[in-house]
């Protein structure tokens, strides 16, 4: 199945995740180990995929990040409109 990508990326959230995790000072398996108190099953290596706008995001990933990295959902997805407009101007 191919996916679909805005700007040759499979997420928009890439670099706002990875600001947002180092500013609250957890690791890649800090998050990890939060996300799955909440119940949410990931990896590591998914949240590296991420990061590397190599892997699509969940919804209940989305909902996890925001509730452990204490954003609101803005704040996830800030600059989305400027991704979406070069998508579309292409």
């Amino acid at each position: 199945m191919t996916r679909r990508r805005i700007d040759g990326e499979l997420n928009v959230i890439s670099e706002n995740l990875r600001k947002y995790r180092k500013q609250k000072k957890l690791s890649q398996a800090g998050l990890v180990r939060e996300l799955n108190l909440l119940g949410i099953p990931i990896h590591k290596n998914d949240i590296s995929k991420i990061e590397n706008k190599e892997r699509v995001v969940r919804d209940y990933e989305v909902w996890g990040f925001i509730k452990t990295l204490d954003l609101d959902i803005d704040e996830l997805f800030y600059n989305i409109e400027i991704k979406l407009d070069k998508e579309q101007n292409t």
